[in-house]
C-alpha cells in the first residue's frame, strides 16, 4: 500500500508539535510506501525557513535556523534511504485535477491552492491514502476519495 503525505504530516514527524505522537504512531505501523512529491518537499523546506525569519524578530514564534537545518536534513535523509518515496508527478495532469477540484470545491469549502494541488497529486498518482492533520484538506480529500487515516 502507498499513500501520499503532504506538509503539515512532514511537520509533524520532523518537530515536535501537538500531532508528533499520531505521525511517529503511524511511521512505525504503516508498512506500505510513504509518498511525496517534490512541491511538498519544497514546501516544508520553505515552510521552514520561514519559521526562522519569524524567530529572528520574536523569539516565541518559529524557530531557529540550527533547528530548520536538522529539520531539512532528516527530511532529506530520509527521502534518500527510502523512509519516503519522492515520486515522479505528471504536473500538467494534476494541475488539471487541480482546476476541476478547485471549481466545484473551493468557493463552498475555502480550500488553499496548495491543500488542492496535494489532493491533486494524490488522485494522479491513483493513491487510495493521504495523510494531513489539516482538518479543512482532511474534508476535500475525503470528498475526492481518498481515505485519511489519521
Amino acid at each position: 500500500m502507498r499513500c501520499f503525505a503532504d506538509t503539515s504530516f512532514l511537520c509533524a514527524l520532523y518537530l515536535e508539535q501537538d500531532n508528533s505522537l499520531i505521525a511517529d504512531a503511524f511511521m512505525e505501523k504503516w508498512e506500505g510506501e510513504i509518498v511525496v512529491s517534490s512541491q511538498v518537499l519544497w514546501e516544508f523546506r520553505q515552510s521552514a525557513r520561514f519559521q526562522v525569519y519569524r524567530y529572528q524578530f520574536d523569539k516565541t514564534t518559529g524557530f531557529s535556523k540550527p533547528e530548520a537545518e536538522r529539520m531539512i536534513g532528516v527530511l532529506a535523509a530520509n527521502v534518500t534511504s527510502g523512509v519516503l518515496t519522492l515520486t515522479t508527478v505528471d504536473w500538467p495532469d494534476v494541475h488539471n485535477i487541480a482546476e476541476t477540484i478547485s471549481a466545484t470545491q473551493t468557493m463552498k469549502g475555502g480550500h488553499r491552492s496548495m491543500d488542492i494541488i496535494h489532493v491533486s497529486t494524490a488522485k494522479n498518482l491513483g493513491l487510495k491514502y493521504f495523510l494531513t492533520f489539516d482538518g479543512n484538506q482532511k474534508k476535500l480529500a475525503g470528498a475526492q476519495g481518498l481515505v485519511v487515516p489519521l
